[in-house]
């Protein structure tokens, strides 16, 4: 007598955490490099421990909300772009149900199924729920990937408030001859292990991810201190 074959666990596939995982990686990533940044230009500069503390407040709170007003406004358009080609969809599927069921069945045709099989897939599908049919295999809107602003938007602002802390730490509690090698060391280390975590989850290199976030990072931690020191000795 055969034996069934037992199903294994269910395939767990990088690409369906592109999305979040890229959203919070450059929040805490932007946050950890802006920050530091803004302390070590202001450090450079001759700023005293109080004001590189205040720079590094301003710099969290304003980054937090320039990141949420951005991906609010961005998320929000794309909301109003899919709702519109909803309600379009709408229109057609009252018009010309016929000539959307053919739609659908020729978008079927084109993944390969036989003409006959896809137009049986189109029929069912468009008895269940035409628009949900068309708005999934049609203009690819599903309910998972569906923008949502006010979420992205806060998703944003937390994770490069995330970020943005461990500088903001390093410069509250660090000595006054210290604070510009803490705070580089800690950003960078912090830049390094966040890189590395994205490389992980993602399924890519960890070295190369963490090696290249962090050069970047430190390219422009040197950058920013230039400019402040530059700016310091003309004052």
């Amino acid at each position: 007598m055969a034996t069934s074959k037992s199903q294994g666990p269910p395939e767990r596939h990088h690409s369906g955490r592109e999305g979040w995982l890229r959203a919070a990686v450059l929040g805490a990533n932007d946050g950890i490099l802006s920050t530091s940044s803004l302390v070590l230009g202001v450090a450079a500069a001759h700023g005293s421990h109080h004001s590189l503390v205040v720079a590094g407040v301003a710099g969290l709170v304003a980054g937090a909300m320039s990141m949420a007003a951005g991906e609010y406004v961005s998320v929000h358009s794309q909301a109003d772009t899919e709702k519109a080609d909803l309600e379009l969809e709408k229109r057609e599927l009252a018009e010309d149900d016929k000539g959307e069921h053919r739609e659908l069945a020729a978008i079927y045709v084109g993944r390969g199924l036989e003409p006959a099989l896809a137009k049986q897939v189109a029929d069912q599908l468009m008895a269940h729920d035409a628009l949900e049919a068309h708005a999934r295999d049609e203009l690819g809107i599903t309910e998972t990937l569906k923008a949502r602003p006010v979420q992205a938007a806060l998703a944003s602002a937390a994770s490069f408030s995330a970020g943005a802390a461990l500088p903001l730490l390093v410069t509250v509690v660090s000595p006054d001859s210290a604070i510009v090698t803490l705070v580089a060391a800690a950003s960078l280390a912090g830049l390094a292990g966040l890189g590395a975590l994205a490389a992980k989850v993602g399924g890519a290199p960890i070295l190369a991810g963490a090696t290249r976030v962090t050069f970047w990072g430190a390219l422009a931690m040197a950058v920013t201190s230039g400019v402040g020191a530059l700016f310091g000795t003309a004052v």
